[in-house]
């Protein structure tokens, strides 16, 4: 049986983490906080509270981002949760090889390319491929806490699952964010049954501060925690559950589809810049992304100095973003030309097309489609025996599909709208395939020593906001500049967002090539690192 903790201790606990520098607000304004002890956690308050408690009673950074994992799912109901569609987590245990846990959501057996009619600009009449049960496929979370348990965990899968169990059963006061994301998802939450249910009051939403309790799910993680793993969620009684709900209510997800849902252990993508290696998930996940646009900066000049120009950058993330909406899918589905988008030959085809814009003043021509993305979880987690961790984890957007799995408090994330529901598109939906995702968790490396984990939260912003913290990193700056450098925001199209921090000359410069440049905020990064001169654990986030 997990232990028990009840929502009094609980928050005693909180505050004397508070009190005792465990959690330091000042993370959250970019400040490193460094910590002398077992190891660090930064990317969701409660969740590092877990996690670290997990480090202090001796777990590994391993065991305390997945602990961290499962609270957030508890606390940040709208943002992630074990019915959340999925993510990566990439690891560098001291020992061992850089490696990366995929845990991305699959579609079910009956999905087909054509599932969805599409208008021409890419949408779905009714948002059925973004909420409803049409907009769900697979849960892979849990299946990723449990690949990372088995594969690097110290503790027990009923220690990990402890803290959440603690909080779903006694309770958390629902903060302004939250009580924001469910009204404004209030007109598809009242449409389920469950959601509404779980989520409002009378048809209305909480206030803040209200406690919100799942005891539901509380249950449901308990039954695991007896069991002693997560497999139960796919394979046992309580995957049959969910596939009933999905078939009672319209949905594709079959009992079959459940219990052939596994997580994988992949290679990383791999960038070299410098004497620093950068460790990066790979398809279907974001980080072919960031290393299109850092090859393409690499060919540019490999003195660094392309990656201190914003024109140069902004550029390069254009045609990565182009690349990427254009070419890119499940690899294992679709044929992917990865290979030569990440080949040096490429790199300097882009960089001479660049080279030409720059010098001419104005911005390269082309265009994508763009589509607003919100959402997720970032976690990144280091210890005194020098294992890092960086994960991130998601429903998609807010509440995702917005249904919950009556009787077990399982809100499901929208992993299918993650698909272009365009016909033959490399990304469209089919039986078995994995949606193309923003998320990057990403470790770098300095003489052959992981030391910085990071990620983001932000939905498409994800991958710029960490392709723009990683410039300043590889370029020299320390972790406090690189993490304070304004950042900027590009799907590929001419439309630009910048930080309000940009130096305006910076801002002129970007205009003058042409684009629509707005003011507006950046995903957010949360780092934790190992320094390499002191050994001190560090971590900020902004």
């Amino acid at each position: 049986m997990a232990k028990s903790v009840d929502r009094r201790t609980a928050l005693t606990i909180l505050a004397g983490s508070l009190a005792a520098g465990v959690i330091d607000p000042r993370a959250a304004l970019g400040q490193p906080r460094r910590r002398v002890g077992r190891g660090v956690v930064s990317g969701h308050l409660e969740g590092a509270t877990a996690g670290e408690r997990i480090l202090e009673e001796g777990g590994n950074a391993v065991d305390a981002i997945v602990a961290a994992a499962l609270v957030a799912g508890v606390v940040d109901i709208g943002a992630c949760g074990p019915g959340g569609y999925g993510g990566h987590m990439t690891v560098a245990m001291s020992n061992l090889p850089v490696r990366v846990i995929d845990f991305n959501s699959t579609a079910p057996a009956a999905a087909r390319h054509d599932m969805f009619d599409t208008a021409p600009d890419g949408s779905v009449p009714g948002r059925v491929n973004e909420r409803g049960w049409l907009a769900a496929g697979v849960p892979g979370t849990l299946g990723g806490m449990q690949l990372a348990i088995e594969l690097f965990g110290t503790k027990s899968t009923g220690d990990l699952l402890a803290p959440a169990i603690s909080l779903a059963r006694g309770g958390v006061p629902l903060s302004e964010g939250t009580v924001r994301a469910i009204r404004g998802s209030l007109e598809f939450l009242r449409r389920d049954a469950g959601s509404a249910r779980l989520l409002l009051i009378d048809g209305e939403p909480p206030s803040p501060g209200a406690v919100f309790r799942n005891p539901d799910l509380a249950t449901m993680l308990e039954s695991l925690a007896e069991a002693g793993t997560l497999d139960g969620f796919y394979r046992g009684e309580i995957g049959r559950v969910i596939a009933e709900a999905f078939q009672a209510n319209g949905g594709i997800v079959t009992f079959d589809d459940m219990a052939a849902y596994h997580a994988h252990e992949v290679d990383p993508l791999v960038f070299e810049w410098m004497g620093q290696r950068v460790y990066t998930a790979p398809l279907t996940a974001g980080g072919a992304t960031i290393v299109e646009a850092l090859s393409i900066l690499r060919a540019l000049d490999s003195s660094g100095g392309s990656l201190r120009s914003p024109r140069a950058r902004l550029e390069s993330l254009r045609i990565a973003w182009k690349d990427r909406l254009d070419l890119f899918g499940d690899p294992e589905h679709s044929d992917v030309p990865l290979a030569r988008l990440l080949s040096p030959g490429y790199a300097q085809e882009m960089a001479g097309r660049v080279a030409t814009a720059m010098g001419r003043g104005r911005a390269l021509r082309m265009e994508a489609l763009s589509r607003e993305q919100d959402g997720t979880i970032h976690l990144s987690a280091a210890d005194d025996e020098g294992n890092i961790a960086a994960l991130t984890l998601t429903h998609g957007g807010g509440f995702g599909s917005g249904v919950t799995v009556p009787g077990l408090g399982l809100i499901l994330g929208h992993g299918v709208s993650r698909f272009d529901p365009r016909p033959g598109h490399p990304n469209s939906p089919g039986p078995g395939k994995r949606p193309l995702h923003n998320m990057c968790p990403t470790i770098v490396s300095r003489d052959g020593r992981p030391w910085l984990a990071l990620g983001g939260r932000g939905g498409r912003r994800i991958p710029n906001a960490t392709f723009d913290v990683l410039a300043g990193v590889l370029t020299g700056k320390t972790l406090d500049e690189a993490i304070a450098a304004p950042r900027m925001h590009t799907d590929g199209n001419m439309r630009v967002t910048l930080e309000e921090s940009w130096p305006q000359a910076d801002v002129d410069a970007i205009r003058q090539m042409g684009y629509e440049v707005r003011t507006g905020p950046s995903a957010n990064i949360s780092v934790a690192a190992i320094e390499a001169d002191s050994g001190d654990l560090v971590t900020a986030v902004r």
